[in-house]
């Protein structure tokens, strides 16, 4: 087996090297900072209007991990090569990953079919960066876990991409209405819902093409060893044993927002940047009443 090759942290594109040394974006804070082995992210989708940026910027802040593992889509080729859409929120979630790298998080960069103008560069290191087409992670509890973006298994990606990209037009299209149907929620005072994750889980075809490309996966799996795979693509999260292998797809950041994590104890699961964000807006608030009858009873005694 060939070693592959080892560009040193001080080779990068200029660009990289310039967001890897600011470390303004990791100012300290009061938030409780969770610890995993393992951190997996998918389908972020950075360069399309409708990446949440700003929510895993947010999460990455909380979030700290011993490996990150980016399972493909992460940056949107496709939209970039349409037009150029690349606001500071996006180059934010690039900050918080380099300087995860430089403070010594392993990171894993999976190529996605979006992002797969990357694939050239695969089996390349970037100073702790790793860029590859699939990887192997072995669980705390000694599980072999395939990682791979997945869109190897579309029928569709590898036949007929021309109708990819539309459906891929059709689906942006349908992101665009669900931020202006979440403004008018939030002017409500209700918490963010994905109206297009719930139109897929309606149409019938999506949930053949999902149950389709699942099986796939875990045949694919099954015929190279492994005890399960970790994967993206579909944008829809998931966690449950297919055929004795574990499926993990860990979502993505245009409409679920999740992220699969490893715990200290080896255990898998996916966290949801909506239900972690509302808990965390709900202490606040708690804080802040709790807060305020002390405020007004010390007002009370100030001799001023």
């Amino acid at each position: 087996m060939t070693e592959p090759n080892v560009l040193q942290l001080d080779a990068m594109p200029d660009w990289m090297a310039s967001i890897e040394s600011d470390d303004l974006i990791v100012a300290e804070n009061d938030h409780q900072t969770n610890w995993y082995r393992s951190i997996f992210i998918s389908d972020v989708h950075l360069g399309s209007k409708g990446a949440k940026a700003e929510f895993l910027a947010d999460f990455l802040k909380y979030h700290q991990c011993d490996k990150l593992f980016l399972v493909g889509d992460i940056i949107d080729g496709w939209r970039l090569k349409k037009r150029i859409f690349w606001p500071q929120t996006h180059t934010n979630v690039i900050r918080r990953i380099l300087t995860k790298a430089k403070r010594g998080t392993e990171v894993v960069f999976v190529t996605g079919n979006h992002d797969d103008f990357l694939r050239r560069y695969s089996g390349i290191d970037f100073g702790n960066i790793q860029l590859t087409d699939e990887a192997e992670h072995e669980t705390l509890n000694g599980d072999r876990l395939l990682v791979v973006h997945g869109d190897k298994y579309d029928s569709v990606i590898q036949t007929q991409k021309w109708l990819a990209v539309v459906g891929d037009w059709g689906y942006e299209t349908l992101v665009v209405l669900n931020r202006y149907f979440n403004r008018l929620r939030q002017k409500f005072g209700m918490g963010y819902w994905s109206l297009s994750a719930y139109v897929k889980q309606k149409v019938k075809s999506a949930v053949s093409f999902i149950t389709a490309y699942e099986e796939a996966v875990v045949k694919d799996c099954r015929e190279q060893g492994y005890d399960g795979v970790v994967c993206g693509h579909i944008h829809h999260p998931e966690i449950r044993k297919i055929d004795e292998i574990d499926y993990y797809n860990c979502g993505d950041w245009v409409e679920s927002c999740t992220a699969m994590v490893e715990t200290a104890s080896g255990e898998l699961k996916l966290l949801k940047w909506v239900d972690i964000q509302h808990a965390q807006n709900k202490q606040n608030a708690a804080d802040g009443a709790a807060a305020a009858p002390a405020a007004n009873q010390e007002a009370l005694h100030d001799p001023t």
